[in-house]
């Protein structure tokens, strides 16, 4: 925890590579003191096959998924410190977004709790 998703129009891969962009997701992400830098994971999922306003036009979303207790400004300046750098790293991408939700601290389980 927390994790954070990726997903893209594949073409995106051939301005940055997928390890570039995972590590400067985490870069940002760990640089906001919210998380332990060893409980960051970030994922990219490139897609061939999409329609983005009744178009093949290019998009990166990210999908956040953190454990409950951080504050709405907390969660907000999160997302814009990831969309700032993707939009630093793809200034020709029109439609780059973030949404952050939340884990409900008393319905997650993991291996360790077990």
């Amino acid at each position: 925890m927390p994790h954070f998703v990726v997903d893209c129009s594949e073409s995106i891969l051939l301005i940055h590579h997928v390890n570039i962009i995972n590590e400067q997701i985490h870069r940002v992400a760990n640089s906001t003191g919210l998380f332990q830098e060893s409980d960051i994971k970030v994922r990219v999922n490139p897609f061939s096959n999409y329609i983005v306003g009744n178009k093949q036009e290019d998009f990166i979303h990210v999908f956040s998924n953190i454990m409950e207790g951080r504050t709405i400004e907390q969660k907000a300046n999160l997302s814009k410190l990831i969309v700032e750098k993707l939009t630093e790293m793809f200034p020709n991408i029109r439609n780059i977004a973030m949404n952050v939700r939340d884990f409900e601290r008393a319905t997650y389980c993991n291996k360790t709790m077990i």
